[in-house]
């Protein structure tokens, strides 16, 4: 786990203080500076282009992972990589002209409700497409064990990028309309910056050549971007389909709750980029107990780091929503049920890096399919009954039934399984400590408040996981920092 730690602990800095700055960005920025119609309306644009991306991607950032390893040779090397590189830009070209062809029909029915969205759907496939190249640069990055730093130009490059151009519009450098085309802008150059480091790692030798193994990887291709599909639109679809019942600002407020919540699935997201690359390494080489011991392992501290983020945050939660404009509270409600989902799927571990890896993905993806399907099913009986709440319920609904599935289908397929006795106490501690806190206010500013709570509640909870020694691993690293800081 050393690497794994080193990488992961990194990445997790990298992408807290990107969330810092996105928490900056959303909480304040967004909604005094651009108003919460652009800022809409800039949500669902991206939140268009994320849904489209694994189309674009045709799924080769996660197909170079798995089958990079397995190259025999620089020869082999080459022309798989080359073959990452050129295959989706080659498909992508008849989809974007069939986008091309029906643009009429389709922005009249995105623009029923909310026709300000009409003029603006052509940024869609052209941040898809960029988010696509960066996934895969960042993925060619990933395999030579480098994963930081396109973790830093995706989690704080982007972000910092919008914090700036947030300040011209308040400064009236820039109009908010100026501002989505700057978001465009950022997004073509983080993807020409990672694949300007991707080429430093490893300097490409483009072969047209199809790779000896094509066929395994184009049916692994095929089925990963249902997979990706499935995973971007519990995230994503929930935004688009608040567009179609209900006035765009809602979009707005739901963004605001729903990124707070996502601030939790960081550390799945942080070691996600280096686990993923082992995970396939260990089921390549067939290594089950290794592989069993490293699930759990990745579950338990997972769930301590998450749940700890998780307690901060709905602890705190009325006091931060006392600080925004009052027109988004309705979102408080939104912020625990989202926050719970986030909750639900991270404590799995690195499971989706085991499901990808495995002969038997296939049969997954038909569940996660169903899931989506029942995902915009509930989102239609929902939304209409209770506005953003009510796509809150289905995105809780939806993730906690697909994580289940999930579950049950590595233990039963692999015989593998994440959980210990360490995973209910964790749970039992998080649940105590936020029956604690929650009804406990202090009576001072907002910021000062909010500090001072999660002051102690990281005291209580550093110091009870370390005594109950719910994770051995991340005793270890207290165990180190108390040698080398509090005993010279």
């Amino acid at each position: 786990m050393g690497l794994v730690l080193n990488q992961s602990l990194k990445n997790t800095i990298v992408t807290y203080i990107g969330f810092a700055i996105g928490g900056i960005n959303t909480i304040y920025f967004y909604p005094y500076f651009l108003g919460s119609t652009y800022y809409a309306l800039t949500t669902y644009i991206l939140s268009a282009a994320a849904i489209i991306m694994p189309l674009l991607a045709f799924g080769v950032q996660n197909t170079l992972v798995k089958f990079f390893s397995q190259c025999r040779n620089d020869k082999e090397e080459a022309e798989f990589l080359s073959f990452a590189v050129l295959f989706p830009l080659v498909l992508s070209i008849p989809l974007l002209s069939l986008f091309l062809f029906f643009y009429g029909d389709i922005s009249n029915y995105l623009s029923k409700v909310n026709p300000i969205v009409k003029d603006f759907l052509w940024f869609i496939p052209f941040i898809g497409i960029c988010m696509a190249y960066f996934e895969i640069f960042y993925a060619w990055a990933r395999v030579h064990m480098h994963s930081v730093f396109g973790n830093f130009v995706k989690e704080v490059g982007l972000r910092l990028f919008s914090l700036i151009a947030l300040v011209g519009v308040y400064y009236h450098y820039i109009t908010p309309l100026q501002f989505i085309y700057i978001t465009a802008i950022t997004y073509f150059l983080a993807c020409l910056v990672t694949m300007f480091y991707a080429f430093y790692l490893k300097k490409p030798h483009f072969q047209m050549a199809i790779p000896h193994n094509v066929k395994e990887i184009s049916v692994y291709t095929f089925y990963i971007i249902l997979s990706g599909g499935v995973a971007t639109l519990l995230l994503d679809i929930d935004k688009l389909m608040l567009n179609q019942y209900i006035k765009i600002e809602n979009i707005a407020y739901y963004s605001v709750a729903t990124y707070i919540a996502l601030v939790i699935s960081v550390p799945s997201k942080a070691m996600y980029q280096i686990t993923y690359p082992i995970t396939a390494k260990l089921m390549h080489e067939e290594k089950h107990d290794e592989l069993d011991d490293f699930y759990k392992k990745t579950s338990i501290n997972l769930q301590i780091v998450g749940g700890y983020v998780m307690l901060c945050i709905f602890v705190n939660i009325n006091t931060l929503y006392e600080m925004i404009p009052e027109e988004y509270s309705g979102g408080v409600m939104v912020v625990f049920l989202t926050g719970l989902s986030k909750y639900v799927d991270l404590i799995l571990g690195n499971n989706t890096a085991i499901i990808f890896n495995t002969k038997h993905y296939r049969t997954v993806l038909f569940l996660g399919v169903v899931v989506v399907l029942l995902t915009v099913g509930l989102n239609m009986i929902f939304i209409p009954l209770y506005g953003i709440l009510g796509s809150a319920i289905a995105i809780l609904l939806s993730v906690t039934l697909y994580s289940l599935a999930k579950l049950i289908f590595v233990q039963r397929r692999l015989h593998l399984y994440p959980f210990t006795k360490q995973t209910l106490y964790s749970f039992a501690l998080t649940s105590i400590l936020f029956l604690v806190f929650f009804f406990w206010d202090f009576p001072v500013n907002g910021i000062i408040a909010i500090a001072l709570k999660s002051i102690l509640v990281t005291i209580a909870y550093l110091y009870l996981n370390y005594k109950l020694a719910i994770s051995q691993e991340i005793n270890d690293v207290f165990d180190g920092l108390i040698q080398k800081y509090l005993k010279k």
